[in-house]
């Protein structure tokens, strides 16, 4: 299935490269034919999983052969953890397109491959099985992703936007193959599941830990690492942003979740007390520095630090329900975090300014609109019945139980969360209309398109979480079980 999958794009990025680049519409509707095709066979595969802990879906490649036999084999599968960062993907690339069908003025064709070869490095990332590929398949991502920003991006900075984030990620990156190189030079492997049948010594976990630690903390991104994010997200297309807060920042979590603990479990546990920490002032100082935003795209960018602040007090809680709680709120933040993004195009798009203090009065004159945010805005300030909901309770559960003082700290970020998301929905929303703003015309079909799935999503999935937290909490049981 991850065959068909791979085959799906690829043929799509083909059918998009040789259609005329006059023909316009033909360009997004093939784009758009495509990706769907690979959301159904994400959801196929999702289906056809059994909920067993272990790997499935294994495509095995063999990469570089010798005279002797296949000398590199690379390994591709999917676990309860991945299969949902597989779905999120494919969900949000369509979504990407639809968002962007006129906003779009100038070199569409390079615009959707970008977004197309995004989708194939990014389904690499979430099902390779060996460290070597994870890091080139996790460096790859940053050229579509810088592209999109410098060329597409919104405002006059967008190029320096664009190199903030490469050279945040690609410098970070740089310590990540020194770690892969120090666990190859001591076990003479990269493949995933050799390394987790392998112990290390504490020191070199340690140095290896520190090299993993600083590369994905920066894609996360970690207080004091976060620098590179609002900048971005402001200069970014809506697609850029999107794709960003939806995906780009889940790879950190998701790397620490699989390789922290399964791989490297000592220096995980020497280096708890620190990313808690950090955690925490992530969650706290992330919280108040988004409200005193005044531009709408950047309070949105900083409350992402926030929360993936819970993601890894979860991870590093070293408990089920913590785990389980960083992959539930990591597909929450991406479903919702994307919605807001959305809204905040679709206002900068009719008006073309971000700054707060210019809306007021949307119920009156954008009632779906007003409609649609709140309930957005709900869900980003977890309250029950949503899908963050589910994932903050959780992470604050696996806090308490690691000590009641990190609990109580954790929890002070739900409470300004919800402070900074009313004061924004408050102020673009209620009161009179604005002197600055004339008329506001109401969310379009193609608009609600967009948007009626993930409000959806994230009302089914705040109803109904055991669909996700039953295969997770397998695959991870059978992680711990199955390790040294």
């Amino acid at each position: 299935m991850l065959g068909l999958i791979l085959t799906l794009l690829l043929i799509g990025a083909l059918h998009v490269m040789f259609i005329p680049r006059e023909n316009s519409v033909q360009l997004k509707l093939a784009a758009l034919q495509w990706t769907l095709a690979t959301l159904t066979a994400t959801i196929i595969l999702w289906i056809s999983f059994d909920g067993e802990g272990q790997f499935q879906a294994t495509q095995i490649i063999e990469w570089i052969n010798s005279i002797s036999g296949p000398w590199i084999t690379v390994v591709f599968a999917v676990d309860g953890i991945s299969i949902f960062f597989i779905i999120l993907t494919a969900l949000l690339i369509p979504i990407c397109i639809l968002i962007s069908w006129n906003s779009i003025k100038f070199l569409l064709k390079e615009f959707l491959l970008c977004l197309i070869f995004l989708e194939i490095l990014l389904m690499g990332v979430f099902t390779a099985l060996d460290l070597l590929l994870f890091y080139i398949l996790f460096e790859s991502i940053l050229i579509p992703m810088f592209l999109i920003i410098g060329i597409w991006g919104a405002r006059e900075e967008k190029v320096l936007a664009s190199y903030y984030f490469f050279f945040y990620t690609l410098i970070g990156s740089v310590f990540m193959l020194l770690g892969i190189f120090v666990l190859y030079s001591n076990t003479g492997a990269t493949d995933y599941q050799t390394l987790c049948g392998l112990r290390l010594d504490g020191e070199t976990q340690k140095w290896v830990f520190m090299g993993f630690f600083v590369s994905l903390a920066i894609k996360i991104p970690k207080i004091p690492f976060h620098i590179w994010l609002p900048q971005a997200h402001v200069e970014a297309p809506c697609a850029g942003s999107v794709m960003l807060a939806g995906v780009l920042l889940k790879i950190g979590g998701y790397g620490f979740i699989r390789f922290s603990w399964p791989i490297l479990p000592e220096a995980s546990e020497y280096f708890a007390p620190l990313i808690l920490t950090l955690s925490l002032l992530a969650v706290i100082y992330g919280s108040l520095t988004t409200c005193r935003q005044v531009d709408f795209k950047r309070l949105i960018a900083y409350s992402s630090v926030a929360h993936m602040g819970l993601v890894t007090l979860g991870i590093f809680t070293h408990t089920i329900q913590g785990l389980v709680a960083a992959i539930f709120l990591m597909l929450a933040h991406g479903l919702v975090s994307s919605s807001l993004f959305i809204l905040v195009t679709l206002l900068y798009e009719r008006h073309h300014t971000r700054l707060i203090k210019y809306y007021r009065g949307m119920t009156i004159t954008m009632p779906v609109f007003a409609i649609i945010m709140l309930w957005m805005t709900l869900a980003n300030i977890a309250v029950p019945l949503s899908c963050n909901f589910v994932g903050e309770f959780l992470s604050l559960l696996a806090a308490f139980e690691y000590s009641i003082v990190v609990g109580a700290l954790a929890s002070l970020g739900i409470v300004l969360g919800a402070a900074y998301s009313l004061y924004l929905y408050n102020r673009v929303c209620f009161g009179n209309s604005s002197n600055y703003i004339i008329f506001s015309r109401d969310v379009n079909r193609r608009e609600y398109y967009v948007l009626f799935p993930l409000v959806i999503l994230t009302i089914i999935i705040g109803i109904y979480p055991s669909a996700i937290i039953d295969t997770v909490k397998g695959t991870i049981i059978f992680q711990e079980s199955h390790t040294w």
